[in-house]
């Protein structure tokens, strides 16, 4: 973490919502986060406050994610990984579960075009095995549709956990040293983080800024070996 951009916080980067227009202040764009992390939550809240049903909330957010993610990318962010579904987010009620494992096939089909044109590459983490077929061929295929671009990296964390992705890291490096393709003593902070699942990213791969869209102060189980000396907001 850089002290510049310490004592900037989030003054770097602020959207906020008026008649249906995304707005953003005028920023010292040598002061920029290269990543981005958010927790996008507090959709049901949103809509709860509004006498609408969470499936409403979830809608906006998905609007608000390619405004955030087209202004990002107009500001110089290298990388932004949104938190859009989480291993424990299983045990919503069935209705709403559904409904989210909808959202990225109308997400991609109404922003491919943009995302296209800007060249930005989607990625991915996540046990995205685990997710329902037809949801896991619409985020991959949006995967290989950008891999060949070289802009902002806009990834996705779906079914992403994690201590069971720090877990999982802890596995294969047992399994590495056992059959002799590793050796415990050298394994140290870079060893390790090369089996996290944000590796791909390499020197992007701890955030700058932490953004929690609800105002919660918490981590909820995201990046917590990533986020270490990222600023919170």
């Amino acid at each position: 973490m850089k002290e510049y951009f310490i004592s900037k916080g989030f003054e770097m980067m602020l959207f906020w919502k008026k008649k249906n227009e995304t707005k953003i202040i005028e920023l010292d764009k040598t002061n920029i986060p290269q990543h981005i992390a958010v927790i996008m939550d507090g959709n049901g809240r949103w809509a709860k406050s509004r006498n609408l049903p969470r499936i409403a909330g979830h809608k906006e957010g998905m609007s608000t994610v390619k405004r955030i993610a087209i202004a990002a990318d107009e500001l110089g962010v290298k990388a932004m990984t949104m938190y859009a579904f989480s291993t424990e987010n299983w045990k919503r009620p069935t209705e709403e579960v559904s409904f989210l494992m909808k959202l990225p096939g109308d997400f991609f089909s109404s922003f491919m075009p943009e995302l296209q044109e800007r060249n930005m590459r989607i990625r991915l983490i996540g046990f995205t095995d685990h997710l329902p077929e037809a949801t896991r061929r619409v985020v991959e295929k949006a995967v290989e549709d950008t891999k060949d671009n070289t802009g902002m990296i806009l990834c996705f964390a779906l079914n992403y956990g994690s201590r069971a992705e720090i877990l999982q890291a802890v596995k294969e490096i047992a399994v590495d040293v056992s059959n002799g393709e590793c050796d415990a003593e050298s394994i140290d902070e870079e060893v390790f983080a090369n089996y996290l699942q944000t590796n791909f990213l390499g020197d992007l791969s701890e955030p700058d800024l932490m953004i929690r869209t609800s105002g919660e102060q918490r981590l909820s189980n995201f990046l917590l070996w990533q986020l270490a000396y990222s600023e919170y907001y």
